[in-house]
This record gives C-alpha cells, sequence and structure tokens, in this order.
C-alpha cells in the first residue's frame, strides 16, 4: 500500500506537491476562522495538476483530517443536538449526490448555488431583523436539501455556515459545529466514491498529503479566532458565503 501511494505521488512534481501543500496549510487557516475555505481554494490548484474527476473523491477523503483537527481544537463549542439533526437529514440524500456526482453539468449547478449563496445574507439578515429564523424542523428541511449539493458538488460546505447561523449559531460555533457535520458527510461521501470505485491510490495520496498539512492549521485559527470580537467573526463569515457565491457565479461564465 505504502508502495502504491508512493508511486502516486511520484508521478507529481516536487514544485506541484509544494504548491498543493502549501495550499492546503492556507486553506486550513481560512477554513478555520471562517468555516470554510478548502473547498473553494484547493480546487483552483488540484484541477490544473489532476484534472476535475477525481477532486471531489480527494476533498472528500481529506477533510476528514481537515475536519478532525478542527472538531479537536473547537470541541468545547460543538452543538451537538444540531449536528445530529443535519446529519440525519442530510446523509441519505448526500449519499445520492455522490453517486451522481459524475451525471452533473457543472455550469447550472454553479449558477443556481452561486446565486443562492450571494441572495443568503441578506435574507439571513432580513431574518434576524424580523426575529425569524431556522428551527430545528427548518434546519432538518434546509439540510435534506442541502444533503444532494454536499455529496455532489466543491464548496457546498459554504451553504452549510448560511443554515447554521440561520438556526441561531454565531462565531466559533458554527465553525465548531460544521466541522463535526462535515465528518460525517465526509465518511457518507468517501464510502459512495469507495464502492463506485472512484478512489484509487492517487486520490488516497493527494488526500492524506493535503489532510495532514491542513490538520494543525486549525489550531493556527482557532489563536485567531479567540482574538476576534464576536461581530467581527460574524462579518468575515458573511464575507465569505457571499463572496464564494459570486466566484461560483464567475466561474460558471468563464467554462
Amino acid at each position: 500500500m505504502l508502495q502504491s501511494l508512493s508511486a502516486a505521488l511520484a508521478e507529481i512534481s516536487l514544485p506541484q506537491l509544494a504548491l498543493m501543500a502549501g495550499m492546503a496549510l492556507i486553506a486550513s487557516i481560512i477554513g478555520g476562522v471562517a468555516g470554510y475555505g478548502t473547498g473553494a481554494l484547493m480546487p483552483l490548484v488540484l484541477v490544473p495538476i489532476v484534472g476535475a474527476e477525481p477532486v471531489v473523491p480527494i476533498l472528500s477523503l481529506s477533510a476528514l483530517l481537515t475536519n478532525t483537527g478542527r472538531a479537536t481544537a473547537f470541541w468545547s463549542l460543538v452543538d451537538g443536538r444540531r449536528a445530529v439533526i443535519v446529519l440525519l437529514a442530510a446523509v441519505p440524500t448526500c449519499v445520492l449526490g455522490a453517486w451522481a456526482y459524475t451525471m452533473l453539468t457543472g455550469k447550472g449547478a454553479a449558477l443556481v448555488i452561486g446565486a443562492m449563496l450571494v441572495a443568503t445574507v441578506p435574507l439571513r439578515r432580513l431574518m434576524r431583523r424580523r426575529g425569524l429564523a431556522l428551527s430545528n424542523r427548518g434546519l432538518a428541511a434546509a439540510s435534506f436539501g442541502w444533503g444532494p449539493l454536499a455529496g455532489g458538488t466543491v464548496g457546498a460546505g459554504i451553504i452549510l455556515l448560511s443554515l447554521l447561523m440561520a438556526a441561531g449559531l454565531e462565531g466559533a460555533a458554527v465553525v465548531a459545529t460544521d466541522a463535526v457535520i462535515s465528518i460525517g458527510i465526509g465518511l457518507a461521501k468517501l464510502t459512495t466514491f469507495g464502492l463506485a470505485g472512484a478512489v484509487n491510490a492517487t486520490v488516497i495520496a493527494i488526500a492524506l498529503l493535503i489532510g495532514g498539512v491542513a490538520f494543525p492549521g486549525a489550531f493556527l485559527a482557532k489563536r485567531l479566532t479567540q482574538r476576534l470580537p464576536l461581530h467581527v467573526h460574524t462579518a468575515i463569515l458573511d464575507a465569505v458565503v457571499a463572496g464564494g457565491g459570486a466566484a461560483m457565479i464567475l466561474n460558471a461564465f468563464a467554462r
């Protein structure tokens, strides 16, 4: 097994490996502060190097390590009840989304998701001003609809941030709960991709590289978040959500 993993990495040049490792560390720190980052940044490096097809399986596996580090660093802030609600509702549809991954059309999905993300921030603020929020039942229903996106796309984690914030979580609690949920979602996706034969030595080797480098980034991010006031942290989350949605739309038109 080690020989096959080493052989897979040997096919990639040292500068490319260094680029992936550097981006993984940066993305993990951003993700630890904002709750999101790997799904948006890593494809920018991975697609030119390994192609688009293995990107979702790679990130699904590497996310297990990345989010384990994040969950460990922020464990005391995890909202276990809401994490269970999201996982119970999202895992079944996530499996369907992962299974349908190769049949998805990227441009249309990116436009729809991006537009929804851009609209999420003002909608969430409007809901808060009017005293509206997602109940546990509403969170479950929204998570059921989010599942296929989580299973079949990269970057759908940004939607989960919005759902958790609309459900009443703020600041680092959003990051912590998102990490625990993402571990469960990652296991469901990885199992599905494995059964479909989409996980090979190259996928495993690159995912371990990304996850191993990114693991300590969560603890660096924790130190940053401890210095951020709640309203600043929430503003960062809003900016990431809106920016991620805009990037998806621009990327779709650029294809």
